[in-house]
This record gives C-alpha cells, sequence and structure tokens, in this order.
C-alpha cells in the first residue's frame, strides 16, 4: 500500500479531487499554505496499490496546470516610496509524494 501527497494550488485542488474520486480513488483534503506567493495550497492524500499510481499521477498532471500570472511586487527603493512593479509568476502545478504505508487500518 503507498500514499500518495499531492500538493497544489486552491485553483486546481477541487478538479482533481473530484477526478480522482470519479475514477474510484479515495481522497481526503487538507488546506496547506506556503511556498513564495504565500497563498493557499491544498494537499491530497491519497492511500492507494502500487498498480494505481500512474493512473492517479496522470490525473494530477492532466487536471493540475501550470500557469503564469501577473501579480504587484512592492519594491522599496532607498530613499523613495514603495514603488509597485508587477512581476509575471509561474502558478499551479503540483508536488506529489508517494511513500510506503507499513500499516493501514479502516476503523
Amino acid at each position: 500500500m503507498k500514499l500518495l501527497f499531492a500538493i497544489m494550488s486552491d485553483d486546481d485542488a477541487k478538479n482533481v479531487s473530484a477526478k480522482l474520486v470519479k475514477h474510484h480513488f479515495q481522497v481526503t483534503k487538507l488546506s496547506s499554505s506556503g511556498g513564495f506567493l504565500k497563498v493557499g495550497n491544498t494537499t491530497l492524500l491519497v492511500g492507494l496499490e502500487e498498480d494505481k499510481i500512474d493512473k492517479a499521477l496522470e490525473i494530477i498532471k492532466k487536471y493540475s496546470s501550470k500557469r503564469e500570472e501577473i501579480i504587484p511586487n512592492d519594491l522599496p527603493y532607498e530613499g523613495m516610496d514603495i514603488i509597485t512593479c508587477p512581476i509575471k509568476v509561474q502558478v499551479g502545478g503540483c508536488v506529489v509524494f508517494v511513500v510506503d504505508v507499513d500499516r493501514f487500518y479502516k476503523l
């Protein structure tokens, strides 16, 4: 048995979760935060057998897209007021960890 952790943008999580459930994966959704933009993330936990990993990864990859967004960037310059200079950043995508599960109980 394996445990898959998929950390993704909140914007992608609802769709990814729905698609995983549609394909009979059991998914637990956790709110998380962090990263460069300090925006909300979602961590999906999926318990699965090893032969199902590729299918789960295929679904996650398909529905958690990388894209560019323009965000404001407040840069303080010495001796000047804060200047807002928009920058382009890459958002979306997903980080996935797959770990072995020594024991599993469904009580």
